[in-house]
């Protein structure tokens, strides 16, 4: 068999290869958000948000979605835009700069030398979505920088209905972050609450 055979037989077996590849769907990336809110206009409290912790399973740059109690479905196109980690600190930061509209928000680690007034600490426990719903389980703990008090420390689960008609993965982004929120929120009342102003927190933009 002569070379010229043998290149025309291998360029049709790599045919269907290179077929697949070209079909191979493209990856779409998702972000947390937090809502519109008016500009902080103070500096009071500072607040230091962080560190922020997810359970294994979510520590990846995929969507997970859960099958049923023990089984999760790992998107192969779905993907995180950044760390979720990150994008949880970040938006947990930014709502509670708009909820207490205080520009003095830092994100850990901070200097030990402009420590803030409050610290918030999260853990993630679940962040699941299936075809019906999301749902955030988390414990969050806010405590005084100063002298390490304890100001709060509670277990909270947020839950959201999905649209019926399909679960892509911006409307389980977007349902995330109304999580978030919901959870931004509670951290913001007991930080207004310690400082004796319960009535502090603001609402979002509408």
């Amino acid at each position: 068999m002569n070379r010229s055979l043998v290149r025309h037989w291998i360029a049709l077996l790599l045919l269907p290869l290179l077929a697949a590849c070209g079909t191979t769907p493209s990856s779409q990336h998702y972000l947390l958000t937090a809502p519109e809110a008016p500009l902080p206009q103070g500096m009071t409290p500072s607040i230091g948000v962080g560190p922020i912790t997810v359970p294994e399973y979510l520590n990846r740059d995929s969507l997970v979605k859960r099958i049923d109690s023990n089984s999760l479905a790992i998107s192969s196109t779905e993907r995180w835009a950044e760390p979720l980690e990150d994008g949880i600190l970040r938006v947990v930061a930014l709502n509670l700069a708009g909820l207490l509209q205080t520009e003095n928000v830092r994100l850990y680690p901070w200097h030990p030398k402009r420590a803030p007034d409050y610290g918030v600490k999260l853990r993630l426990v679940e962040m699941d979505s299936n075809a019906e719903r999301v749902v955030l389980v988390a414990e969050w703990f806010v405590y005084r920088v100063a002298d390490d008090s304890t100001v709060a420390r509670r277990l909270s689960k947020q839950s959201r209905p999905l649209p019926a008609t399909t679960q892509n993965g911006n409307e389980v982004a977007a349902a995330y972050s109304e999580l978030l929120y919901a959870l931004s929120q509670e951290v913001a009342a007991s930080i207004a609450e310690a400082q004796g102003n319960p009535a502090a927190v603001s609402a979002p933009s509408t």
